[in-house]
């Protein structure tokens, strides 16, 4: 069995963007009673794949990219299992994007694909929350995309060492309707290949999180939607949309 691995501070009331410099969180294998469960990782920067399986690409109206299309959340976005996506009052369409995540175990530069896993500490489910007009209104994705509670994340993470990439299927069911159905091994840009890609052009740090892509079967949600991303293997990552 996968031992996981749970960040959660003994304070009940604390943000779920703290930083790990704050004495009360912590890492185990379990979470206290009582005390409040974090995003499972503390990052410098959130790197997210865009349209990186074919059939998502398309059902957005948009061709396949020739090589990894790479965009930012900011670490003021994440929030974790069990806590809500605000609903922002200024979009009217936001979406649901489930993925698999992954979180940096050491310094990254000029990393050989060859060479990547080695700086992976493990796995974790990822929510991409989109205000899809907005990110389509704006011609680039900042604003749609990054918004406080658009980054859904745990609800733990999963050693490296325990995770078999190619028996992963990510499986995003809402209000108990599943909308997204896909192997890992679908992804155009592995995540090998990515890691090589980004550290290219930009350092990863230890904790920083890569969200790997969407499946096809995107699709709208509701303040009041129950949103759950599962991955077999890595968890259960649940959250409900409340109006902002």
């Amino acid at each position: 069995m996968a031992m996981k691995r749970y960040r959660y501070s003994l304070n009940p009331n604390i943000e779920p963007t703290v930083t790990d410099a704050n004495l009360f969180v912590h890492y185990g294998p379990e979470v206290p009673a009582g005390a409040r469960l974090l995003p499972p990782c503390s990052p410098s920067k959130i790197v997210c794949v865009g349209r990186n399986y074919p059939e998502h690409a398309r059902e957005l109206g948009n061709e396949p990219p020739k090589e990894p299309l790479i965009f930012l959340k900011p670490p003021s976005s994440l929030i974790a299992s069990g806590d809500a996506i605000v609903y922002p009052a200024i979009s009217e369409r936001v979406d649901f994007e489930g993925e698999l995540g992954v979180i940096i175990g050491k310094r990254a530069r000029h990393v050989k694909a060859s060479e990547a896993f080695a700086c992976v500490l493990g796995y974790t489910c990822v929510n991409d929350v989109t205000a899809r007009d907005l990110q389509r209104k704006d011609g680039q994705w900042t604003r749609g995309k990054g918004f406080d509670t658009f980054c859904a994340a745990g609800p733990s993470m999963v050693p490296r060492e325990d995770v078999e990439l190619a028996q992963l299927t990510v499986r995003t069911f809402v209000d108990g309707d599943k909308k997204q159905e896909a192997s890992v091994m679908e992804m155009m840009f592995s995540v090998d290949v990515i890691i090589a890609y980004v550290s290219a052009f930009m350092t990863l740090e230890p904790g920083d999180l890569i969200a790997t892509g969407t499946p096809p079967g995107v699709g709208s949600l509701l303040p009041g939607s129950h949103v759950r991303i599962e991955i077999e293997g890595v968890g259960v990552l649940d959250n409900t949309v409340i109006r902002g």
